[in-house]
């Protein structure tokens, strides 16, 4: 089966509330990692975008821009029913990395 959704896969998933074993649940939690992976290598790609276009090294880390996406990541938290105790560290560590990778990816396109 193909990991790369189309216009008329059906999703294989039991939802979260209609499973009856540990298995079904596994699976549901592996088939959304795989999808959530995807999605990180698209926010990584947009790190990578954002290295090549701000000016200068000392742009890269941005406090106000940190505080902004996490308090819309909230905001969408409290719309969606996400724990903002979950989501909070999660995002916060993610910004971090990616904070950290654009640093990279900052230095070696302009060594």
């Amino acid at each position: 089966m193909s990991e790369a959704p189309t216009a008329f896969s059906v999703d294989p998933r039991t939802a979260p509330e209609d499973c009856q074993t540990m298995a079904e649940v596994r699976e549901g939690v592996d088939a959304l990692d795989r999808t959530l992976v995807r999605m990180l290598v698209e926010r990584q790609r947009y790190m990578e975008a954002a290295a090549r276009i701000k000016p200068s090294r000392d742009v890269v880390h941005d406090d106000w821009r940190i505080e902004d996406v996490v308090t819309k990541v909230l905001a969408a938290c409290e719309r969606e029913g996400l724990s903002k105790d979950i989501a909070e560290p999660v995002w916060r560590k993610l910004i971090e990395r990616c904070i950290a990778h654009e640093f990279g990816v900052w230095d070696r396109t302009r060594a």
